[in-house]
C-alpha cells in the first residue's frame, strides 16, 4: 500500500515513521510512504504557504496552489489517482471501520492542514476531511500519522499476527479485555485465577465478560451498533442484571 503526505515539516513525520511497526513494514516494503515538503512547491523566494484570510480576521490560511501542485506532482509520479484525505477539526470522527475501509485503497494522499485551515477551494480536490477527535492541534502532522498507523495495521503482514488486528478495541464496537504477564504475583497484585487455570472455555467466557463490563463502564455508546454473538448477549444480560461475579 501507498502513501503520500504532504507537510510542511517532513523531518517531524519521517522522525515517526523510523521506528516501530510501521518503521518496519516500510523496511520489508509492505508499505510505501513519500513525504513531501509543501515548501518545495512554491514558487516565491519566501517559499510561502499561507497568507492572510479575505475580509480580516486572526490567523493565516493555506494557499492553495501549492496544494494543488503537490497534488498534481504526486499524481503524475505514480501515475493514477489517489484517494486524499485532509485532516481538519472539521471532518468526520475517524474510527475503526474507517481504517478498515481505507485499508483497501491502494494509495492514500493525506494533507496535513495547519494555521486556520486550508482556502476553501483546496477541498474541489479532497475525497474525504477526516478529524481524530473533538479537539484542536497546530497541525495536521499528528493526526495524519494517527490515520496512516490504524490504517497500516490492516495492511497484511504490517501485523505479525493478524489474529491480533481482528481483536483489536473497536474492531467489533467492543473494548479489549485486560491484559497481564508474568509474574503472576507483583506485591499484593495477582493475575486472575482463570487465567492461570489452563482451562481455555473459560478464559475465552471471562475474556468477553470483561471486554463487555469495560465497555459498559467506559464507552456504553458502543454496545448500540456492537457485533455481539448470542453468547455475548446473554452475558450483557446479567451483568445489566447484576447476575455476574468475578475470578
Amino acid at each position: 500500500m501507498t502513501f503520500d503526505i504532504v507537510t510542511i515539516f517532513p523531518a517531524m513525520v519521517e522522525a515517526a515513521l523510523a521506528v516501530g511497526v510501521v518503521g518496519r513494514a516500510i523496511e520489508r516494503g509492505l508499505l510505501e510512504v513519500g513525504i513531501h515538503d509543501l515548501r518545495d512547491f512554491t514558487t516565491d523566494r519566501h517559499r510561502s504557504v499561507d497568507d492572510v484570510p479575505y475580509g480580516g480576521g486572526p490567523g493565516m490560511v493555506m494557499k492553495p496552489e501549492p496544494i494543488f501542485k503537490a497534488l498534481d506532482a504526486i499524481e503524475a509520479r505514480r501515475a493514477r489517482r489517489p484517494v486524499v484525505l485532509l485532516t481538519s477539526p472539521q471532518g468526520t470522527r475517524f474510527r475503526q471501520r474507517d481504517a478498515e475501509r481505507l485499508g483497501s485503497h491502494e494509495h492514500l494522499v493525506l494533507l496535513c492542514g495547519r494555521y486556520e485551515g486550508v482556502d476553501e477551494r483546496v477541498r474541489s480536490r479532497i475525497d474525504e476531511e477526516v478529524s481524530i477527535g473533538d479537539y484542536v492541534l497546530s497541525g495536521g502532522e499528528l493526526p495524519a500519522l494517527v490515520i496512516l498507523d490504524a490504517i497500516a495495521r490492516f495492511v497484511p503482514g504490517v501485523v505479525g499476527d493478524d489474529q491480533s488486528v481482528a481483536e483489536d478495541s473497536f474492531s467489533r464496537g467492543l473494548l479489549d479485555f485486560p491484559h497481564y504477564t508474568r509474574p503472576a504475583m507483583v506485591g499484593d497484585l495477582r493475575v486472575p485465577d482463570v487465567l492461570l487455570s489452563g482451562n481455555h472455555q473459560e478464559i475465552r467466557k471471562w475474556r468477553k465478560q470483561e471486554s463487555l463490563e469495560r465497555t459498559l463502564e467506559r464507552r456504553p455508546d458502543l454496545l448500540e451498533n456492537a457485533a455481539l454473538d448470542d453468547e455475548e448477549r446473554e452475558i450483557l444480560k446479567k451483568i445489566r442484571g447484576g447476575s455476574h461475579g468475578r475470578n
